[in-house]
């Protein structure tokens, strides 16, 4: 397939990055858009998001790395997070490379998305030539629409992932089924078993949380010299 036959549709905000000045001059046809997701879209259901070592620290220090990941496979079959840089700035960064690995190790397990290293700008122009111009790619459209999720809906999904064994995928399901995270806090055991793929077993640890009395309350309970 000939370059100039290639369509790849780049986020606005990577201009400055050099990359798409790169994938211009081998010849790939560029459509640059505000993307509410990703940075790259090299085929209807593959999109990049591209992030600097230090991108990805500052990601992993504020906690949008994690809402980036959901938000990827929730829309996108086949998301990737390029990771483009020298490693070894890690240790000028963080004096705790764990954290660093800590949350790669996240990415790829949890939520199932391959991370790729690059040197360079140049070398991510490569890479994205390459999935662009794989023989295979699926046919459809690029762009989707995708609803971007509101401050409110992001910290009732983080209320109830802070619940044992409660990740993004269940949460979103709780909301669905109870419609909010009050009433999923008010369900009973038999309510909650039924979430798809919950099991009870999960949902006797959600209930001990929720129900079990908190040593603070005791503590406090206890009377001081002053109240005496």
């Amino acid at each position: 397939m000939k370059l100039d036959q290639l369509r790849i549709i780049v986020d606005e905000r990577e201009r400055k990055s050099g990359i798409p000045d790169l994938l211009k001059s081998v010849g790939l046809n560029l459509e640059m858009k505000t993307l509410p997701i990703g940075d790259y879209i090299v085929a209807p259901e593959t999109v990049v998001e591209r992030k600097s070592i230090r991108d990805l620290m500052a990601s992993v220090f504020d906690g949008r790395l994690f809402d980036q990941c959901s938000r990827l496979k929730e829309h996108f079959e086949h998301p990737i997070v390029l990771m483009e840089g020298n490693v070894d700035e890690i240790e000028e960064i963080t004096e705790n490379p764990l954290i660093f690995y800590g949350a790669l190790s996240t990415v790829v397990l949890d939520f199932k998305i391959p991370v790729i290293p690059t040197p360079s700008a140049s070398h991510t122009a490569k890479l994205l030539v390459s999935m662009c111009s794989r023989q295979d790619s699926q046919k459809g459209p690029f762009l989707k629409k995708i609803k971007k999720s509101n401050d409110l809906e992001k910290q009732q999904l983080s209320i109830l992932c802070s619940l044992p064994g409660v990740g993004e995928k269940f949460a979103v399901r709780m909301l669905t089924k109870f419609g909010t995270p009050l009433n999923v806090f008010s369900a009973t055991l038999a309510e909650l078993s039924k979430i798809e793929g919950l099991g009870e077993a999960r949902a006797k640890k959600i209930k001990k949380t929720m129900d079990t009395q908190s040593k603070f309350q005791k503590s406090s309970n206890q009377k001081t010299l002053h109240d005496v």
